[in-house]
């Protein structure tokens, strides 16, 4: 983004600069992405061999076998972190997942934990009934190390706390209950610590792992779980949503700093508001929609945002007729008078409803509508509900994917979630600033590309990763991408280094099975005697950057020695860029009993 110092941003603006998630039928955010895009479902459709539940309820003829299904939901591997196999059996699934969607969402950031010298806000929402389902708690008579270990990381208390712990980070750590309005409140939170200035960063998010798992629900007349396991929003034919798990995690930082800091920008959070119903006319649980339009009215006002640039609203969107015109309704009285202006989706129709990161999955979907400037069909949605009065609303239905073209000039979307208990939530989002141009990169100028892994095998998958990036987007440019990689990842015992002059060169090394002229590796380096190298008191090997001392750089680095990639990059105008994070290798640890 934009490195340009005249240019003033809002003081309350702050910038989403990482992301992570994992959904059903996603294991990344660009799966996701691509799974929107394309209108695909990805509800499973479950046989009762695959449902861990009392037989009773498989058998009810009100039974539906559905369920957003999260792959892995049970894995993780916890040598990343320096964890034992006994801690790792004794964490619940969502400290687990929502530890690695945090180190993810630091890595896509181009952050390294051990290289941030800054305080990192943690904020995260879980469901309190995941650990008691997962495994009794733990005996807490005995206070000894172990009693006290398996007490927190059983704990949902301590999902943020334990995030930080095992990332090697400081700073606050708050775990949010607000049932299904969860991810939203975790959000703003942390916007409102940023900008307060009591972090420096925050990453913001929630998981979710519905217990047992796989599981369907009962189905009952006038609730919000769905009679045949299809969610469809807006439709006159929805009757609910169907359940589903996952993980959405955001790195933020105020606007005028990631710019600053030549951060990779996709989207910025103009406002966001929560508030409550209390004690309302309508059911508990049900959306009151003067206080849900409120919210929305108030996000839009933190944000100086008028009603009328907002061309993305996405809905919490149950797909049941009767939640759905309450929403619309209040919607409608925060946005005005307007009509036709605004494109409204529901993301529930996708990936059913993820209790406290339901919200996330509608952020994630808008903010990757911003960062592509395309909008996603809502599926599922084949009959508008007449009642909904969209033609007297600012809402249009998204039935079709499309380019994003808004009247206004700037893209800009709100999203909404809703928790049982009166929960309301909303984020306005808004595109990224333009780029400034920048001077062309230095052709055929020498550049030091690394990685790192634990070992032998996720070294390759490193390399083979990357390189499928590079080939995919041949607008990353050299220069951002070795800034990336040598500042922006965690250094491990297992390395690959390469001198190169431009992509092709990069490439050609990352495909090579052997290292040879272009890469080093551990073990197989250069016969460079690393002894005789020139560094400084603390051992650190200086950078030069001329073909040789990169090169001598390269053999010191693979063969364990610490490097100055500061100095390396010093005096660059090199931005971070996305690229792949480390290729976990999880191994399933489960446990019911202590």
């Amino acid at each position: 983004m934009t490195d340009s110092p005249e240019q003033d941003y809002d003081p309350g603006d702050v910038a989403v600069i990482g992301m992570s998630c994992r959904a059903p039928g996603a294991r990344t955010k660009e799966q996701f992405w691509d799974n929107l895009i394309h209108g695909r479902e990805s509800v499973s459709f479950l046989a009762k061999d695959d449902i861990h539940v009392d037989e009773t309820l498989i058998h009810s003829p009100f039974y539906v076998r559905a369920c957003g299904v999260l792959d892995g939901y049970d894995r993780f591997d916890p040598s990343v972190f320096g964890i034992s196999d006994r801690m790792a059996a004794a964490m619940t699934p969502e400290n687990r997942l929502f530890l690695e969607s945090a180190w993810e969402t630091l890595e896509d950031g181009g952050y390294d934990p051990d290289r941030v010298d800054a305080e990192i806000g943690m904020y995260g929402a879980n469901n309190p009934q995941t650990a008691a389902l997962y495994s009794s708690p733990p005996d807490r008579v005995s206070v000894g190390p172990e009693a006290i270990e398996a007490s927190l990381a059983w704990s949902p208390d301590t999902m943020t706390s334990n995030a930080l712990y095992y990332m090697g980070m400081t700073g606050e750590a708050v775990t949010v209950a607000a049932v299904c309005a969860g991810f939203h409140y975790a959000v703003h939170l942390a916007c409102q610590s940023l900008l307060l200035g009591q972090t420096d960063m925050a990453i913001a998010g929630g998981a979710m792992v519905r217990l047992p798992h796989p599981r369907g629900h009962l189905w009952e007349e006038n609730r919000i779980l769905s009679k045949d396991g299809h969610c469809r929003p807006f439709d006159a034919n929805g009757t609910g949503t169907a359940l589903s798990s996952g993980v959405v995690t955001v790195l933020l930082k105020p606007l005028a700093q990631a710019v600053a800091d030549r951060d990779h920008i996709y989207a910025v959070v103009k406002g966001s508001a929560i508030n409550n119903n209390g004690v309302s006319a309508m059911a508990y649980g049900l959306a009151q929609p003067e206080r849900l339009s409120a919210c929305i009215a108030s996000a839009m006002e933190v944000g100086g945002v008028t009603p009328d640039t907002v061309s993305l609203y996405e809905a919490n969107g149950l797909g049941m007729p009767m939640t759905d015109e309450l929403e619309v309704h209040a919607a409608s009285m925060a946005f005005g008078k307007q009509t036709g202006t605004t494109s409204i989706g529901g993301v529930k129709g996708n990936v059913g409803h993820g209790g406290v990161v339901s919200g996330g999955f509608g952020a994630m979907k808008a903010v990757l509508a911003l960062y592509h400037r395309k909008l996603a069909a809502t599926i599922n949605l084949t009959e508008v509900n007449q009642d909904l009065d969209l033609p007297s609303t600012p809402f249009v239905p998204q039935l079709e994917p499309a380019d994003w073209e808004p009247e206004s000039g700037i893209r800009r979307a709100g999203v909404t979630s809703i928790g049982g208990g009166g929960y309301n939530a909303h984020l306005v989002l808004e595109e990224p600033p333009a780029p400034a141009e920048r001077a062309p990169e230095a052709d055929g100028r020498p550049r030091l590309a690394t990685l790192s892994a634990l070992d032998d095998e996720a070294l390759a998958r490193q390399r083979a990763k990357l390189r499928d990036r590079l080939v995919a987007d041949p607008g990353l440019r050299l220069d951002d991408v070795c800034f990336s990689l040598n500042l922006g990842r965690k250094v491990m015992g297992r390395r690959w280094a390469a001198v190169v002059r431009s992509r092709a060169e990069l490439i050609e090394a990352l495909s090579a099975d052997t290292p040879r002229g272009l890469a080093a590796t551990t073990g197989a380096a250069p016969r460079v005697d690393v002894d005789s190298l020139r560094h400084n008191d603390n051992g650190i090997v200086p950078s030069g950057k001329d073909t040789q001392a990169l090169f001598d750089l390269a053999a010191a680095w693979v063969n364990g020695r610490q490097v100055d990639f500061g100095s390396l990059h010093q005096g660059e105008a090199s931005h971070r860029v996305p690229l792949p994070t480390y290729p976990f290798r999880p191994r399933r640890f489960w446990r019911t009993d202590w």
